[in-house]
């Protein structure tokens, strides 16, 4: 029998507030375990929690980004299960009535675009962290990131294949890193997913009993889970099996999913209104205060990159993997009058020495005017290409502009015809063999003559120059 994959990822979204959602704690990652708690976060009796406005912002931006209806109202719930690492005994979250609702985004695909729908955004707090001893039958509890902010995007089970669901995943995440929402760092778990997947016969419209994935901290990993779980659902299927629905986890080192506990359904929450929070009003004043701060996002950033400068779609993927990286080289661009060139440049020799010392472009000792200033001296003639490859090594190196390099190594290009004419001259006088050879029918002997005026210049002379006066003068 044939299958269809179908796959639904829930994808969590660390919110990058300097608090945590309901209490004033520091939400940075890295601080000593448990010291970033209070009797809010760590639920004692009594206490009463206070939303961050700057959460329901940025879960704002995200659900315009992604084209998602915002309710006027919606309201916090309890989400009551017992687990170590959940001091109050129920999560903060958002269930019946959540922010936003029905959007969708576009991914790219080999076969072109795909339309993959939002379910819902909806803000809630994160639990705390377990840390197991692998010495003794002992667990750690650090409590820092309980009441951390996150931002939940569900999909609508769209998806139909590992490679779907990991290009809407880098889709989302080039979103919610443009927004400046969310620092997108998978390996500190600040932007993570669950993935559900099942199996159907092709051609039934009723989905299969779905397993939900966990632990995969990578792009990569994420794939792989899903590849490794619709071959195991697949076999149990073939083989007169059934698919249990439940929670497996990823286990990288092996490749393989394992089982963890039963998936529970919605009810086994026991999902109620918090108490303790007022239904929160979202009015049209407050949704364009949002609107009107939105930055371009990615895709339609490439796509006026492609548009406005000609450039390939590759290009444009590549300048665009960043806001920053994007407002570098449109700086470039703007600055130098030459997009294709000031491309060239950033995605080259300056990208390299980025990813050689793990630098942001955010950190570049290179400002686009100094890289704006090399590409119009070479434009100019002043400077070779090969000039300005050892130029913008030093500019690299020292945070200079390209001038002060050139003045101090003297590296002005030679472009003066009768200068260059002098020079070949003497080198036709001091070479006669070859030149009567040259003259003789052995065309190979032009670039002896080349590298002769490039060696006598010191690599300064133009080269465009020097290949048109050799020629007339080297001929017979």
């Amino acid at each position: 029998m044939e299958f269809e994959t179908v796959i639904g990822l829930e994808v969590h979204a660390q919110l990058r507030t300097e608090t945590k959602i309901f209490c004033s704690c520091s939400a940075q990652f890295g601080a000593a375990p448990n010291s970033h708690t209070c009797p809010v976060c760590l639920g004692m009796p009594g206490v009463l929690p206070v939303l961050n406005r700057k959460v329901v912002d940025y879960a704002l931006k995200m659900s315009l980004a992604t084209h998602c209806r915002i309710n006027g109202q919606c309201s916090f719930a309890r989400k009551n299960y017992f687990y170590p690492d959940l001091p109050k005994g129920y999560q903060i979250s958002q269930y019946s009535y959540p922010l936003a609702e029905h959007g969708w985004v576009d991914i790219e695909l080999t076969t072109g675009r795909k339309r993959i729908g939002i379910t819902r955004i909806h803000m809630e707090e994160d639990a705390g962290k377990l840390m197991h001893d692998e010495y003794s039958p002992v667990s750690l509890v650090d409590l820092n990131r309980t009441g951390v902010p996150l931002m939940e995007i569900v999909s609508e089970p769209d998806l139909r294949s590992p490679e779907e669901a990991a290009a809407y995943l880098k889709r989302l995440h080039e979103i919610v890193v443009y927004l400046e929402v969310c620092d997108g760092n998978m390996e500190e778990g600040s932007f993570r997913c669950d993935a559900n997947v099942s199996l159907r016969p092709v051609g039934q419209a009723a989905f299969g009993i779905r397993a939900e994935l966990k632990n995969m901290n990578s792009f990569r990993n994420v794939q792989r889970a899903l590849e490794y779980e619709i071959k195991r659902q697949g076999y149990l299927l073939e083989s007169g099996g059934q698919v249990v629905q439940e929670t497996r986890l990823w286990d990288d080192s092996q490749a393989v999913t394992h089982s963890m506990r039963g998936k529970e359904d919605a009810h086994d929450y026991r999902y109620f209104p918090d108490p303790d929070l007022v239904p929160l009003v979202i009015d049209a004043g407050w949704i364009a205060a949002i609107e009107s701060s939105q930055p371009e996002l990615p895709l339609e950033k490439r796509e006026r990159l492609v548009s406005l400068y000609q450039l390939s779609s590759y290009d444009a993927g590549v300048l665009t993997a960043s806001r920053a990286l994007a407002d570098y080289f449109e700086e470039t661009a703007r600055l130098s009058g030459q997009p294709k060139l000031a491309a060239n440049w950033v995605m080259g020799d300056l990208l390299r020495f980025l990813n050689e010392e793990k630098r942001d472009i955010k950190d570049t000792p290179v400002p686009p005017a100094a890289l704006a200033d090399l590409i119009k001296l070479i434009e100019a003639g002043t400077i070779s290409g090969k000039m300005a490859k050892e130029i913008i090594d030093e500019m690299y190196k020292s945070g200079r502009f390209p001038e002060a390099i050139i003045a101090e190594k003297g590296l002005v290009q030679i472009t003066d015809e009768a200068t260059i004419t002098g020079l070949i001259a003497d080198i036709m006088a001091a070479n006669p063999d070859q030149l009567a050879q040259y003259r003789s029918g052995k065309d190979k002997l032009f670039g002896f003559f080349v590298g002769q005026a490039m060696k006598a210049t010191q690599g300064k002379a133009n080269p465009q120059i020097i290949n048109e006066l050799l020629r007339k003068m080297l001929a017979p």
